[in-house]
């Protein structure tokens, strides 16, 4: 053993200097050489700022793993060297030991006597200070003798007596050596000692005032002691349980459980420096890993919380507290290093999914009865709503470009398009920025699910309105003609989209509308609703709830059908404007058409006027196209037609200028009459047999023949005589019908001379009741 240090002192140190480089020559030094340097090498251990880790690791820093293991190896060898040598030395010096020992327990003897008599001092400074019993003490003291005087002051102190010298020094003992649970019970027992001396007289009221001293201030120590073990980061959990409990039962309960908390909240705070975001990521990872580590450390310490203090409502109270301190805490760093830059990108996706993950993470101290989910979705709330705006803005866009590519022709959507990625006959025919929309908003609506308990739905379901609205916007600016509607949408006006220019891509715009607002939109928010209310524990709750929404979600619905009904009227405003007016402006329905009959000699050939016919020629090819067009939806093939009439039928009663001429002085004429009786009896047949015939549109109708009926009596004549017998005006409206659909044989017959008077009068007596 000798030797090898020997060798080894020859070579430099390996790292550092003092006991870790040096430690090999120290095994040899000898002489006053070996003595000085010694002692240089030691002051470092001597020093009260020592501190062995740090020293340890200044030391070890440069080492390699092969030096350090051999430096361990040398330790543990000391280590071993230096307990056979303290054992050699013992034995060397037994006798010395023993008479030491002798010496110092008759040391101890004469310090026990000199504490008594510094005891009685004490104790009659106490009794001054309290300003009794001085009297009695002094009587007591003069009724001895010198002799019992001595014997009085040379009295062997009593077993409690010595048990009460001894306390304070056991005491300290165990509190160097941190034993607690001892310490603990010591003190149990030293309180149990003084109460015992309260109620009978076994210590001397100075000894008993000593012990109560003594006591409050082991206490006092024993309760730093604690906290201080308590504040150590590296102190570990069942420690620091032992270390709360502790300091509960030495009565500061209060200071105990803050200190439980404070010690969980560093250490927190050391976990989370730790972790750093990742400047390429969509910031899912970072979230997952600090909700883990923030509701991981409420989670443990409630469960501490309630393993010491068990449910108390003053520990409970201020855990809840502590616990949304740290839930605001973690919500702020998720905004700072997440949301705000997913928001500010548009990232709706990302930035529901990491709201998705601290969510999941807060509801499992649900079970502990730490309600902490409100708190995250209110401090969420509003950049999550940032996001969903921004996310249907960017829907918008791109609606927009995809219109203004759109050829308006109806197909099954693309392979892939369907979440199972096959095409079923049971899939609508759409255009193509129809089947993107449908598929963006069905994507939108998977992506919101996870944030319905945010209480999201109303927001959800504005914002998908808000789109569809816009969408609708875009068709109604792709009818010609629409730029200079007034009712066009706000927010389109200025959008570029291809035209439809034939009838087959106009009624494809109403398809796209109506397929979505009657069935894909209508689904999609029952998807939604049946997410936001199902599998809770709450069902009653729920129930109630989701009742309370079915006249929202009706009201939405009559919105959504509000955008369809503005796009249809505008296609029926439009076509009726192109029947009604020539491309130069002129007009094709005046008053001159059945006035200036009866200023030609020749008999006319009774046919419905020009532009009933192309009224009825544009329906039948609109219902035509419908037909493959609106499969399974014949019901709003049919409100369009009726639509398209009503609002010709509407004009036409609504036209001042017409009316001021048929009701002018020399107004209808009997041919005039009979022809304009003939066209609205030819609309009434068309429409009967096309079953779009509406109770409001034979309504306005009977109101026209009847105001017809009146202008004609205002100037004098008989309308009896002008009019043939309605089977007459029905005739030759179904001839015309055939005529104009290819398949008519029949002549026209000429007007009877039989005149249906009950006829008129029944439509002039409407008339005056509309």
């Amino acid at each position: 053993m000798a030797a090898k240090p020997s060798s080894q002192s020859k070579t430099p140190p390996a790292s550092g200097d003092g006991i870790f480089s040096g430690d090999h020559e120290i095994a040899h030094l000898t002489g006053k050489d070996a003595g000085s340097d010694l002692g240089d090498k030691l002051k470092v251990f001597k020093t009260s700022q020592f501190d062995p880790d740090a020293y340890l690791t200044s030391k070890s820093q440069t080492m390699s793993e092969k030096e350090i293991r051999h430096l361990c190896s040398h330790l543990r060898d000391l280590q071993k060297a230096s307990a056979e040598e303290m054992r050699k030395s013992v034995l060397a010096n037994y006798s010395a030991f023993i008479r030491t020992s002798k010496e110092i327990s008759d040391l101890e003897g004469e310090l026990i006597s000199i504490r008594n008599l510094l005891s009685a001092r004490a104790a009659l400074v106490h009794v001054l200070a309290e300003g009794g019993r001085v009297d009695s003490l002094s009587t007591a003291r003069e009724g001895l003798s010198e002799e019992d005087m001595s014997n009085f002051e040379r009295k062997e102190p009593s077993k409690i007596e010595k048990w009460c010298e001894g306390f304070p020094d056991n005491l300290d003992i165990l509190l160097a050596e941190r034993r607690v649970d001892e310490a603990l019970a010591a003190i149990e027992e030293g309180e149990v000692v003084a109460k015992e001396a309260e109620e009978k007289p076994t210590l001397s009221p100075d000894a008993l005032l000593l012990l109560q001293n003594s006591i409050s201030e082991q206490r006092q120590k024993l309760a730093e002691q604690l906290a201080e073990t308590a504040c150590q980061p590296s102190t570990h959990r069942v420690e620091l349980r032992s270390a709360i409990s502790a300091l509960k039962d030495l009565g500061d309960g209060p200071r105990a459980h803050t200190l439980l908390l404070n010690a969980h909240f560093k250490r927190l705070q050391h976990n989370v420096q730790s972790l750093r975001p990742l400047r390429n990521s969509s910031g899912g990872a970072y979230t997952s890993s600090l909700s883990q580590l923030v509701f991981s450390a409420i989670d443990e310490a409630a469960d501490d919380s309630f393993y010491v203090f068990d449910k108390e409502p003053a520990y409970a109270s201020e855990l809840v507290t502590w616990a949304v301190r740290r839930t605001e805490d973690f919500a702020h760093l998720v905004k700072r290093h997440v949301l705000s830059s997913l928001v500010a990108s548009g990232g709706f996706r990302a930035a529901a999914d990491c709201v998705k993950k601290a969510l999941g993470h807060c509801y499992l101290l649900e079970a502990r009865g730490l309600a902490l989910c409100p708190v995250l979705l209110k401090l969420f709330r509003p950049c999550v709503e940032q996001a969903l705006r921004a996310y249907l803005k960017r829907i918008e866009e791109n609606t927009a470009t995809l219109a203004a590519a759109d050829k308006w022709e109806l197909s099954y959507p693309p392979v892939g398009m369907h979440p199972s990625g096959k095409v079923i006959a049971a899939q609508p025919k759409l255009s193509n920025s129809a089947h993107k929309f449908n598929s963006m908003v069905q994507e939108f609506f998977m992506d919101v699910n996870p944030l319905l308990s945010m209480q999201l739905g109303s927001a959800t379901m504005e914002g998908l309105l808000q789109v569809f609205t816009f969408y609708v916007g875009l068709l109604m600016n792709a009818l010609p003609g629409s730029i200079e509607d007034e009712g066009h949408l706000e927010g389109c006006g200025n959008r570029i989209v291809c035209m439809a220019e034939t009838e087959e891509q106009q009624l494809a715009l109403l398809a796209n509308a109506s397929l979505l607002a009657d069935e894909l939109l209508p689904l999609a928010a029952m998807q939604l609703a049946s997410v936001n209310y199902g599998g809770r524990n709450d069902e009653p709750l729920r129930r109630n709830d989701r009742q309370s929404r079915v006249p929202e979600q009706r009201e939405w619905k009559k919105r959504v059908q509000r955008s369809v009904d503005r796009l249809r009227d505008s296609f029926c405003r439009q076509h009726t404007l192109d029947l009604i007016f020539t491309e130069d402006g002129d007009t094709r329905l005046s008053a001159d058409t059945y006035i200036s009959m009866d200023g030609h000699t020749a008999e006319p050939e009774w046919f419905p006027s020009p532009i009933f016919q192309e009224l009825f020629m544009k329906l039948n090819r609109i219902a035509c196209i419908a037909i493959d067009m609106f499969v399974r939806r014949e019901r709003f093939a049919s409100l369009l037609l009726m639509r398209l009439v009503e609002t010709f039928i509407m004009w036409l009663s609504n036209d001042q200028t017409f009316w001021a001429d048929i009701e002018d002085s020399r107004g209808l004429g009997p041919l005039g009459l009979q022809q304009f009786y003939l066209d609205m009896q030819f609309v009434i047949l068309f429409t009967s047999q096309g079953r779009y015939l509406s109770k409001n549109l034979h309504l306005v109708i009977k109101n026209i023949m009847a105001r017809a009926i009146e202008a004609f009596e205002a100037t004098g004549q008989d309308p009896s005589s002008a009019l043939p017998e309605d089977d007459w005006f029905a005739e030759v409206s179904q001839v015309t019908i055939e005529m104009l659909s290819g398949n008519a044989n029949h002549d026209v017959p000429s007007p009877t001379a039989s005149i249906s008077a009950q006829s008129i009068s029944s439509f002039v007596s409407h008339g005056r009741e509309l």
